[in-house]
Order: C-alpha cells, then sequence, then structure tokens
C-alpha cells in the first residue's frame, strides 16, 4: 500500500478522502445510458456461446450457492447481508428489515414496525431508506426523521419489504468486485469502482435550477436531478454552498465513476477475501462500501459496507467516462466467463442451477416491484 498525497481532505466539494476527480475527462461516455437492451446485446450474444461451451443456459445462478438465484436477479439485500453479518458485523453499516403492510391500519401497523425494528438495533435518523429487492439504485433515499420516512412508506408499494439502514456519513465510495473459484484458496479484486458524487456551488446569484443547467456534466443529466430537488430549484443557493445533488451512489442516477484498479492493494485485496470467505458458499459479487480515509481504505480499514451483490453485480468501473466500448465488452465477458466457470464447477460439486422459468419468474416480479417504488434520491 501506498500514501497517496493527493487525497482530498478538505471539504466535501472537494470529494473529502478520496483521490483527485479528473475533471479533464468527458463528462459522460458517449454509450454511458445508452438504451440497455442495445448496448448489453453483445453480452447476451457472447452468455449464449459460454452457455453451449459450458452446457447450460442458467449456470450463473449457481454461482453463490448460498444466495437465492446466486443473487443473479431478485436477491434480497437482507439476506445477502445477513450471511456475512455474524461473520462481519463490524465492517457492515447496522440495517433492519420490515414488510409495508396494507389494507385499513397498515400504515400505522408498519410504522410502528419500524420504530420498534429501529429502537432494537440502535438505529437513529438521519437513516437509509432503500428496497429490499431491487438494483441500479431503486427507490433509495435519505430519511431525516419520522415525518419522512412516513413519506417514504406512504409511497412505498403495500406487500413489499425494504430495508432501513444506518447512514454511513462519509463522503467517499466505492464499489469492490470479488472473486473466487470454488477450486481457489484465496480470492482476488478484479475491479474497483470510485464514486463520487456530483455537486453543484452556490454563487449567491443563481438558483439551483440554474446552476445544475450550466455545471458541464449536472446539464446533460439535468432529467435525473431536477425531479429529486423540486422544492429547492428555484432557490437562490448562497455563495459556497454545496449542494449534492445525488445520494444514491449509481452512475444511472447521476453519480460520477471513476476506473481505481490501480489503486488495489494487497492488503484491500485480503480484507475482503476474508470478508467473503467467513460467507460459506459466496464466490463473486459486489461490495458497496463507504470511507472517510482512502489511504486507510486501501489498507483494509476504516471503511462499511452498504451493500453486497451477488451474481448481478457488475464490475461497475466499465461506467467511467474514460472507458472506450471495447474495454467495457472486454470486461464484462470476463466477468462473466468468471460466472460460468464457477456454475460449471458448482454443479461438479453438487449444486444445481436454476431452472430457466423460475428464473425468468423472479425478474419479472423485481422488475414489477421496481416501477412502484419512491423516486431514487
Amino acid at each position: 500500500m501506498h500514501n497517496n498525497p493527493n487525497i482530498n481532505a478538505e471539504a466535501p466539494l472537494l470529494h473529502a478522502g478520496m483521490p483527485p476527480l479528473d475533471e479533464s475527462a468527458a463528462r459522460t461516455s458517449w454509450f454511458e445510458f445508452a438504451p440497455a437492451h442495445l448496448f448489453y446485446t453483445p453480452i447476451a450474444l457472447y452468455c449464449g456461446l459460454l452457455s453451449l461451451r459450458h452446457r447450460g443456459l442458467t449456470l450463473p445462478t449457481g454461482t453463490n450457492p448460498a444466495l437465492p438465484y446466486s443473487g443473479l436477479v431478485g436477491e434480497s439485500k437482507f439476506e445477502v447481508l445477513s450471511h456475512a453479518w455474524p461473520t462481519s458485523k463490524d465492517w457492515i453499516s447496522p440495517y433492519v428489515r420490515i414488510l409495508r403492510w396494507g389494507g385499513d391500519g397498515g400504515m400505522v401497523r408498519t410504522l410502528e414496525d419500524a420504530s420498534n425494528a429501529l429502537k432494537e438495533a440502535g438505529i437513529d435518523f438521519p437513516l437509509v431508506a432503500k428496497p429490499d429487492i431491487g438494483m441500479r439504485g431503486a427507490g433509495v433515499q435519505l430519511v431525516h426523521n419520522e415525518a419522512e420516512l412516513e413519506s417514504y412508506l406512504q409511497a412505498f408499494p403495500a406487500g413489499a419489504n425494504l430495508l432501513l439502514q444506518k447512514l454511513v456519513d462519509m463522503e467517499g465510495e466505492a464499489g469492490v468486485f470479488y472473486v473466487r473459484h470454488p477450486d481457489e484458496k484465496k480470492g482476488r479484486i478484479i475491479s474497483l469502482t470510485l464514486k463520487y458524487f456530483p455537486r453543484v456551488t452556490g454563487d449567491g446569484k443563481s438558483t439551483l435550477r440554474q446552476l445544475i443547467m450550466a455545471d458541464p456534466r449536472a446539464g446533460k443529466l439535468a432529467h435525473l436531478y431536477l425531479a429529486r430537488h423540486r422544492d429547492r430549484l428555484d432557490e437562490v443557493i448562497t455563495v459556497g454552498e454545496s449542494i449534492r445533488l445525488a445520494f444514491a451512489g449509481n452512475h444511472c442516477r447521476g453519480t460520477i465513476f471513476r476506473n481505481g484498479n490501480n489503486e488495489i492493494t494487497q492488503a484491500m485485496t485480503e480484507r475482503f477475501d476474508q470478508i467473503a470467505q467467513s460467507m460459506e458458499g459466496f464466490f463473486i459479487g459486489r461490495f458497496d462500501v463507504r470511507f472517510a480515509d482512502f489511504n486507510r481504505f486501501q489498507a483494509g480499514e476504516g471503511f462499511r459496507i452498504i451493500e453486497i451483490n451477488g451474481a448481478g453485480g457488475e464490475a461497475t468501473h466499465i461506467w467511467d467516462s474514460r472507458t472506450t466500448l471495447r474495454e467495457a465488452y472486454k470486461t464484462l465477458m470476463h466477468q462473466f466467463g468468471h460466472l460460468y466457470a464457477i456454475g460449471a464447477k458448482n454443479r461438479k460439486r453438487g449444486h444445481k442451477p436454476t431452472p430457466l422459468q423460475k428464473l425468468i419468474k423472479a425478474w419479472w416480479r423485481e422488475k414489477r416491484l421496481t416501477k412502484h417504488y419512491p423516486i431514487t434520491h
């Protein structure tokens, strides 16, 4: 590990504790916001080839036997975190799961359940509310008080589960993609994504709407930010006030991603290998973490896990605007190569992949739920 003398530590608007953000890079890549069905078509074709090679269309559902569908689709965030909690709770931000009750008295019952669960877990406001099932930051909100929690629950679909999690109030965020084959003693990190939250700074003259539209990147993604900040759009922002435009660390929600693969260290790898191997039956996935000091994070210390994604996780450094389309596809093909190879090895060990019909059903359920989630912050 090496100390990075260029770590920003002065102010939130400078992405405190993070390596400097390359402002000279293109604001967005030309494919970053391409329709998913178009962007992923070559990957789907490649998966077809892998299916023929390994003789199994749904082999990726056998990569993490401990998780339903291996976390490929429809995974419960609660179940994945709970799989790691007994041995790694010191690294995980505390959380509770509650059901959004429907019908007469459903809202009152949900609020009571939430209050009791939060009290028992020692979680105070502000906190993070998010759906138990969902990807790409769907429905994630920062909740400051009981009134905001009630508002969030009012907008949440009845009959669905949600997580309430302790806020990790640290500016640094990263996605750590981990891989270990069943016949390997040690795993490795194949992708490190550094996440920078977009901000605009007040000049005492411009409204928030004007600041967003004038920003080189935010202006291009105004459709993502305007709805989230509708209550302040016409407010003149005071000189020097920094407004964070996105809370959820997802590129399709406007967060800036940078390739941090050159910053991966042995200490970091050993820490995540320790955590992953404590989860029996977990071989591949992405850990989303927050930290205050990147140097400590490189040393495998000073971070908190906010989410663990299974086989459905992605090596998200491909969404760095400096990444070429060829590099992005090469990375994804490498990732899916691991998924099929691990699935094939686990099949030999007696773990059967999920039948296609059952997998499609889980995917449709997640897709239907996502349409009804509250707006993402």
